[in-house]
């Protein structure tokens, strides 16, 4: 349970790999304003802040990866930063749009759960 559980906390750390790319450097490029839905002038306006975002995903990532590389003495590791990105996933949803509940919060509480249940 634990290995599928590793397999699913990784493809979460790509996501997030993918978000840092999105929003550091394809926010204002066409794939980014037809993913997140936005014109040209919201983009520009809001870049920065969007890089910002992008960065600390990149961090989720890392934390994940990094906790999936310490096999067994990462287990802490993998429930901080799951726990982030629930909350985080949860928060958005909230504030910006109910999608990311099912994008980026499912799949932590998903890989939480089993690593609970191993």
């Amino acid at each position: 349970m634990l290995l599928i559980a590793d397999i699913i906390i990784f493809f979460i750390a790509i996501l997030h790999i993918s978000f840092l790319v999105l929003e550091m450097f394809l926010w204002d490029k066409p794939v980014g304003l037809r993913i997140f839905g936005q014109s040209i002038e919201n983009a520009k306006k809001s870049k920065i802040l969007a890089s910002n975002q992008g960065l600390y995903n990149g961090f989720l990532a890392v934390g994940l990866l990094w906790g999936i590389m310490l096999g067994a003495d990462g287990i802490s590791i993998k429930y901080f930063f799951l726990s982030c990105i629930i909350v985080a996933g949860i928060f958005g949803s909230i504030t910006v749009n109910i999608k990311i509940l099912f994008v980026q919060a499912l799949p932590a509480i998903i890989a939480l759960i089993l690593i609970l249940i191993s």
